[in-house]
Parts: C-alpha cells; sequence; structure tokens
C-alpha cells in the first residue's frame, strides 16, 4: 500500500505540472501569437514567460507530491526532481536546433530546481522545516 501511494504522488506530482504547463503554452500560444514564428522558433517574449509558468508549475507540482506523500516527503519530491531533470534532458535532445541552447539548458536545470522548491515550501507549511 505504501508503495501504491508513493507512487500516486509522484504521479499526481508530475500531472499537476503537465497540465499547467500545457494549459498556460495553449493560453498564451491563442494570447500571444506573434511570439511564435512561423518556422517555429519562439520570441523572447515567449521564451522568458514560459520560463515563468514552468518553474511555477515544476514548484506546484512538488507541492503536490509533497501534500500527499504519507512517508518522507522530501524523499518523493527528490524523486519527482529526478523524473522531471531526465525527461527534460530528453525534450531538450529532441528540440536540438529548434530552439535556442540556453533556452533548453535553463528549462533542464530550472525545473528540477522548481520541484525542490515547491517541495520545500510544502515541507515549511508542515512545519518540518
Amino acid at each position: 500500500m505504501v508503495t501504491l501511494h508513493a507512487f500516486l504522488a509522484l504521479a499526481a506530482g508530475f500531472l499537476t505540472m503537465a497540465i499547467l504547463v500545457a494549459v498556460l503554452t495553449a493560453l498564451l500560444v491563442r494570447l500571444t501569437p506573434g511570439w511564435v514564428s512561423e518556422e517555429g522558433k519562439p520570441q523572447p517574449g515567449y521564451i522568458f514567460v514560459n520560463l515563468g509558468y514552468s518553474f511555477l508549475a515544476a514548484a506546484a507540482g512538488g507541492y503536490v507530491t509533497a501534500w500527499l506523500a504519507v512517508a518522507n516527503p522530501l524523499f518523493h519530491v527528490l524523486a519527482l526532481a529526478i523524473i522531471v531533470l531526465a525527461l527534460a534532458a530528453l525534450s531538450a535532445l529532441q528540440a536540438k536546433g529548434k530552439q535556442p541552447v540556453w533556452y533548453q539548458l535553463t528549462l533542464v536545470a530550472m525545473t528540477p530546481i522548481g520541484v525542490l522548491a515547491g517541495g520545500l515550501v510544502r515541507l515549511r507549511v508542515m512545519g518540518i522545516l
């Protein structure tokens, strides 16, 4: 039962991130169509807004994971951060040449940090930190 609960905490945190990023990206593209050029290369405004909400979505995912993790929430948040790091690195490899390298590296570094930040906020709320 503990293993299932741990999996559900990680899945809920990841889904929180994924849903937030998908909804906010669709909203951003709809509200600012000029920020995405015809070649698919994003404009600077799109990149910086995307970095901001990606960090916040990662923090929300870390918070949800720590909230749902019954035993050792920090361990679960660290596991989610590692998963997010691996997936962000794979995504950066797939997007090679389509987006600026600095943008991809920033996303790879920033999203796990966001997960940790959100998890630490939850631990602070719980009185653990």
